[in-house]
């Protein structure tokens, strides 16, 4: 089987069906990927695990933090406590919590974390008003975008006419 057909498979196996844990399985929240396939999560009563991800998901389905898993549990696992079985979507939560399946500790969270991403959208750049002939400053930034990711350095006219008298 090709990549593609694989690839095309596992999308359809997770966006199409309706998963509902067994007694066996849990529902748990990812907290963090520290690598390796493996995702730091955590279960209704706070107890943080690792778990990993099976080879069929591997560069298929990616998980971010955040996100809602349904795990198979592994006795023999010390660190690695689990492993994943099914990736919930927010229409798959939505139809847990309708059945009453869903935990009540994640209630709050899962809520946010679909209204906060229904929410998202791109930041909007301020509208330069149109100049008469004139050319704008070359010194004035303040319609430029500003990275949020990265720390905000302001430079003082003081400091840089000191450099230039020196």
């Amino acid at each position: 089987m090709s990549q593609a057909t694989k690839r095309k498979h596992v999308v359809k196996e997770v966006l199409g069906e309706h998963m509902v844990p067994s007694d066996q399985q849990q529902i748990v929240r990812v907290l963090r990927t520290p690598g390796n396939n493996l995702h730091e999560v955590e279960t209704a009563q706070g107890q943080r695990f690792l778990v990993s991800m099976p080879s069929k998901y591997r560069k298929n389905i990616w998980i971010k933090r955040g996100d809602f898993l349904i795990v198979d549990p592994i006795e023999e696992g010390e660190k690695v406590k689990a492993e994943i079985s099914f990736v919930l979507c927010k229409d798959h939560v939505r139809s847990l919590q309708k059945e009453g399946l869903w935990p009540e500790a994640f209630s709050e969270v899962a809520e946010k974390h679909n209204n906060s991403r229904n929410r998202q959208t791109p930041p909007e750049l301020p509208v330069e008003p149109q100049s008469s002939g004139e050319e704008s400053s070359s010194e004035d930034d303040s319609d430029l975008f500003v990275n949020t990711n990265r720390r905000q350095y302001h430079e003082s006219e003081e400091e840089s006419e000191e450099e230039e008298a020196s």
